[in-house]
């Protein structure tokens, strides 16, 4: 039976994803995030404490509660893609995408030829999506638009053929447009522009055909977001949730 990658089906089928999001390198963390339940967890190489050594142990971790294991990188980087790739990632998020160029690269990446220009040597992946090369190349490429060049580059980024989805990074792209990364602290012109920002990556993606995916970072924001029209959700990170649940314990036990 041919390998079937859980998140390019949902994506196929019109449902949204949930993620969860890891920037420790402890596998347990990995697997107790897992345990919730999300349909993928990423582990983050960009400003996580994760290296790809590390990743096949989380990704062992992550699936074994049949969850699919995915990665963001450090930069546009062929070698890392591939590499994260091998070991077992079924999607890879790039930051920083700012052109059709540099969509099309990642792309390529991603792809075997002669499509793309992912060498053939899947040491990891081999073990959970079989021999293949047609099911080694069911992966997510995943662009990241958080810059204000990626968002005027967002409708040629999300046309790029084989490309699966448009990221946004909502404070890097605050940061880029010269607004408050806090969404409390902008005033409602501030609050305006970005919504119109989200809004123009998600109307790309619709007429492109690709998914448009947001770090939402909280459940109700994800909610928020989905109605939007975003289809890849992440809705929390591992530090947030144990620095968020331990402040929320700790008022509880304080207040008597």
């Amino acid at each position: 039976m041919s390998f079937r990658n859980p998140i390019l089906d949902a994506w196929a089928a019109g449902r949204p994803t949930y993620g969860g999001w890891v920037s420790t390198a402890d596998p347990l963390a990995a697997e107790y995030q897992a345990a919730a339940g999300f349909d993928e967890i990423t582990a983050d190489q960009q400003h996580g404490a994760i290296a790809l050594r590390d990743l096949p142990a989380l990704f062992a971790a992550i699936e074994g509660h049949g969850v699919a294991p995915v990665t963001r990188v450090a930069y546009l980087d062929p070698h890392a893609i591939s590499t994260s790739l091998d070991m077992g990632a079924l999607g890879v998020v790039v930051p920083m995408v700012e052109s059709a160029r540099e969509s099309a690269a990642l792309v390529a990446a991603c792809r075997f030829p002669p499509v793309g220009r992912r060498s053939a040597g899947p040491t990891r992946a081999i073990y959970r999506m079989g021999l293949d090369l047609a099911d080694l190349g069911r992966v997510a490429a995943i662009a990241m638009v958080e810059t204000v060049a990626g968002l005027e580059a967002v409708e040629s980024i999300a046309a790029t053929p084989g490309l699966d989805a448009v990221y946004v990074g909502p404070g890097d792209l605050a940061i880029s447009l010269g607004l408050p990364v806090v969404p409390a602290d902008r005033s409602e012109a501030e609050r305006r522009v970005h919504a119109d920002a989200l809004a123009r990556v998600v109307r790309a993606c619709r007429t492109a055909g690709v998914v448009a995916g947001i770090y939402a970072g909280t459940g109700a924001a994800a909610g928020a977001y989905a109605r939007q029209g975003f289809q890849m959700l992440t809705v929390a990170w591992d530090a947030g949730l144990l620095e968020e649940g331990g402040r929320a314990e700790l008022a509880a036990a304080r207040a008597g």
